[in-house]
């Protein structure tokens, strides 16, 4: 590849697919990294170059030349990285360690890293903000930090700018919902298409922030070209307490079924309340959460729709 082009690891994710096609309708040429561990080629949009394989043994190629590296590539999932600590390792903390080198040794300009809410961890203060000391409760949270942490160290040395973007609960179209580590929007869909009760791990008054996809890819493109940046860390969130209860009524409502719940023990590394301080990246980045929570889920519901209307099983 001799033209500038931007790479996307992870690309064959739910987040990454997005942002790769809404980088391609920007007129940019995209390289997606992914090893399919998680991704799955059936979301990969067209137009994008693969390159198949472990970021860690790909990146010192896959990069060279690129102008700007979105890293997304982990292996997503608290309750998996409590299973799975090595793997999540490997694939989040590892991972990042080597597009960071591969990114200085390639040329690349910035390269933007994809952070979790979940390094705060349980902390009373609310809403939570980038000036907080992290607490990481589970190996995914700590890998995730390892990674802000190192991206850090690239950019104080002057020898690659980097910036870590913390996610918040991000849903929308392309979630899996049949993922036995699936994310809880998608799972409560899943669950009253068949009839089934939505469950609940707590008592459901447990807030999280939900984000709608798009808007995270608009405030990762603001991360990769905004001056002046480089180093620092930003909250990408709508900004808005929920509870899961309440989530999952509303999806009830959009469904036209009966909001009915089971009530299973906190699961362990999940948290009781989150949601964000964006004023950061509103400042910083020119970001703001463009699309309301209500219409974020009819569209997450529509695409969930149309996807049991395909399969054979509906």
């Amino acid at each position: 590849m001799t033209e500038p082009f931007d790479v996307v690891t992870g690309g064959a994710g739910f987040i990454g697919s997005h942002l790769a096609e809404t980088l391609l309708a920007r007129g940019r040429r995209v390289c997606v990294v992914d090893n399919f561990s998680t991704g799955r080629r059936a979301i990969l949009p067209k137009g994008v170059e693969l390159v198949e394989g472990d970021v860690n043994d790909v990146a010192a190629d896959a990069f060279r030349g690129a102008s700007v590296v979105y890293h997304l590539a982990a292996l997503p999932s608290v309750p998996r990285s409590v299973k799975q600590p090595l793997e999540c390792h490997h694939a989040t903390a590892r991972g990042t360690l080597a597009a960071l080198a591969a990114a200085e040794q390639g040329g690349v300009k910035r390269l933007v890293f994809a952070s979790s809410s979940s390094v705060y961890g349980d902390t009373p203060t609310l809403p939570k903000h980038e000036r907080m000391p992290p607490k990481p409760l589970s190996p995914y949270a700590a890998a995730k930090l390892a990674g802000e942490f190192y991206a850090k160290s690239w950019a104080e040395r002057g020898k690659l700018e980097t910036v870590s973007c913390r996610f918040f609960n991000v849903y929308g179209p392309r979630q899996d919902p049949d993922s036995p580590y699936a994310a809880v929007i998608p799972i409560f869909l899943r669950k009253l298409r068949e009839g089934k009760k939505m469950t609940v791990y707590g008592d459901g008054g447990q807030t999280r922030d939900f984000t709608f996809v798009a808007d995270v890819v608009e405030g990762l493109i603001r991360a990769g070209s905004a001056p002046g940046v480089s180093g620092r860390v930003y909250n990408l969130a709508g900004g808005r307490p929920v509870s899961v209860l309440d989530m999952g009524k509303e999806l009830a409502r959009l469904s036209g079924k009966p909001a009915d719940f089971e009530f299973l023990p906190p699961r362990a590394g999940d948290i009781r309340d989150s949601f964000a301080d964006v004023a950061a990246a509103g400042k910083d980045l020119g970001f703001t959460a463009a699309v309301p929570l209500e219409e974020g889920f009819r569209r997450t519901f529509g695409w969930i729709a149309s996807i049991a209307r395909k399969s054979p099983h509906s």
